[in-house]
């Protein structure tokens, strides 16, 4: 059964390369969005060289695979006049393009906000950067790892000095640019709304600095709201206990007990009902400020069972705990399989690629996955012919200059 699509009807030009944008982007085209992927010929996307692991019997690597299907690459040198020309010809029938560039990036080529506005004003423009458009630092390349740093992130991340490890960590994914993804897209999202009451588009500056700052969440508020200034806590939380890792008889666990009745059960279930009385730990503030001692009495309980019989006594009553699994053990999960967050695409030269999936299921407008990461320049004459109605003389001609690659 064929459904309709969320944003079946939107053009999207993406400019962007790396993480942030094409995350965004991919979204957009999961839920219905023709992405039109630009990309430099003979090169492509930064991220197609970042192997191994390579797809069999190509040179894309796996990272580029992550957040480009669905899109229709094509290959244009924009550094030309010939080539930033038909790109603006592209933009002009777009509705939304995204562009990841440094500050003026584009300007030269007439590929800016401001020139692409005046010839399409419903134009929803999309800039990710590092850190805006405009302060001090706007002119500064921006990447996750330094933004992880910079907006407070790492500050919170990894073991308290005084721990064997301690140290600022970094997340082990690129959740700086994963995220700015998402805020982009649902800023494009609300664009479009405003587009459909008032026929116009806009600029929307996105940054990763600022994002990241935003997602600082409870640990911003505590400082603003508290004047507590939050350290790393490795594995712990700093508003709820118990809520850490755990060792087990054979490895660890997480559990995480979020309210005083989850903490009672929790007692129950690892045979040490004594401590759900103790005026020590009677509420969530009073274990925070007892929690060392809690804790060596958690895990002495917990190290009297196995992975799997602490995990069954867990669910047995009710509170919450889980595994650390690694990837094999993610996508073996009969849950996760259950939940289809696995799916195997095939390029049309047979090549199998397999991804994680769109996860949010849409109950009229479910998400597809239409089209494999794409191969470089793979739509580059049908979209040129389509869109802006070059003859097969113009594209071979064009070809024959390295201006395109199909």
């Amino acid at each position: 059964m064929t459904h309709e699509m969320a944003l079946e009807g939107l053009t999207v030009l993406d400019l962007s390369r790396v993480l942030a944008g094409p995350w965004c982007t991919q979204t957009l085209a999961d839920l219905g969005a023709e992405v039109i992927k630009v990309e430099k010929p003979g090169q492509g996307d930064d991220t197609r060289g970042w192997g191994p692991p390579f797809l069999d019997g190509t040179t894309d690597a796996a990272y580029f695979t992550c957040c480009n299907r669905n899109k229709h690459s094509v290959a244009i040198d924009f550094s030309t006049k010939e080539g930033s020309e038909l790109v603006r010809k592209l933009a002009k029938n777009a509705d939304i393009l995204v562009e990841n560039y440094k500050l003026g990036g584009l300007k030269k080529y007439g590929l800016d906000y401001a020139s692409l506005a005046k010839e399409n004003p419903a134009l929803i423009y999309c800039s990710i950067t590092g850190f805006g458009q405009t302060g001090p630092y706007a002119h500064r390349a921006g990447y996750d790892f330094l933004v992880q740093g910079m907006s407070g992130m790492m500050s919170v991340t990894g073991a308290p000095d005084h721990l064997e490890g301690g140290g600022p960590v970094k997340a082990g994914v690129a959740i700086s640019d994963l995220f700015t993804g998402l805020y982009a897209t649902t800023s494009i999202l609300a664009a479009v709304q405003y587009r459909h009451k008032t026929g116009k588009g806009q600029h929307i500056d996105c940054a990763l600095l600022d994002c990241q700052v935003a997602l600082m969440a409870n640990q911003a508020a505590n400082y603003l709201v508290g004047g507590m200034v939050p350290g790393r806590f490795g594995n712990n939380h700093p508003n709820v206990v118990p809520y850490r890792v755990y060792q087990v008889s054979d490895g660890y666990i997480i559990i995480a007990c979020g309210n005083d009745g989850q903490f009672q059960r929790l007692c129950e279930a690892l045979n040490i009902p004594e401590l759900h009385g103790d005026a020590r730990f009677l509420t969530n503030a009073l274990r925070i400020i007892n929690r060392d001692e809690l804790d060596p009495l958690i895990e002495n309980a917990t190290r009297k069972f196995t992975k799997d019989e602490a995990l069954s006594k867990l669910e047995q009553h009710q509170v919450p705990g889980g595994p650390i699994n690694d990837l094999p053990d993610v996508f073996a999960d009969p849950h996760i399989q259950a939940r289809s967050m696995q799916q195997t695409l095939t390029r049309p030269d047979g090549t199998d690629v397999t991804v994680a999936s769109f996860p949010v299921k849409l109950s009229e407008t479910p998400a597809a996955h239409r089209s494999a990461p794409p191969q470089l320049g793979n739509a580059t004459f049908d979209v040129l012919r389509d869109k802006l109605g070059l003859t097969p003389e113009d594209l071979k001609e064009l070809a024959k200059g390295g201006l395109i690659q199909g």
